[in-house]
């Protein structure tokens, strides 16, 4: 199995995909209340406690979105962009603790195209990701606002199946090269 991270400060989306690529298991843990970096990883570091509790030895590889690694006019401050790679470092640290597997990263577009999904000029990423989920995978819902918008934590989620799917297609494609040799 492959787990799947959109790791952020706020809410991580999470994702297990099986050997068929299929959605094992989707959640997200919000980490808004938790106002201190080191109260966050504790959260997460039990989160991933519980995970590996559950699923054992079954998840053999881990990826998890690229942080951002530049500006962007209008997005992420440097005090952002650093507190983001910090948290990610530091579960990617708690992951490889627990699971004794190397994360591998993967930018968010990468991950996207490797879906199958483009996103067309002007649109947001999020929102297509969002849609192609609800278009093509039954088994993917969303709860939503009392004014009928998506609730902003599932698209961290759809983001967390994404990775996670681009993983499984990044691994069978290194099983293919070996298989060439």
């Amino acid at each position: 199995m492959i787990l799947g991270l959109d790791i952020s400060t706020s809410v991580t989306g999470v994702a297990i995909v099986d050997s068929e690529n299929k959605i094992v298991y989707k959640t997200y843990w919000d980490l808004k209340k938790h106002k201190d970096f080191f109260d966050k990883a504790l959260f997460v570091k039990d989160k991933i406690y519980d995970l590996r509790h559950k699923f054992g030895n079954s998840i053999k590889q881990i990826y998890i979105e690229q942080s951002l690694q530049s500006f962007r006019s209008g997005f992420s401050s440097a005090k952002t962009l650093s507190t983001l790679a910090r948290f990610n470092g530091t579960v990617s640290w708690i992951c490889y603790q627990y699971f004794k597997v190397k994360p591998n990263y993967v930018a968010a577009t990468s991950a996207r195209k490797l879906n199958g999904i483009t996103v067309p000029k002007g649109k947001k990423a999020k929102e297509v990701v969002m849609q192609f989920l609800l278009d093509n995978e039954p088994d993917f819902s969303v709860d939503y606002t009392k004014n009928g918008n998506i609730k902003t934590q599932f698209y961290d989620v759809s983001d967390a199946i994404v990775i996670a799917r681009a993983g499984f297609v990044l691994e069978n494609d290194k099983k293919e090269d070996k298989d060439t040799l």
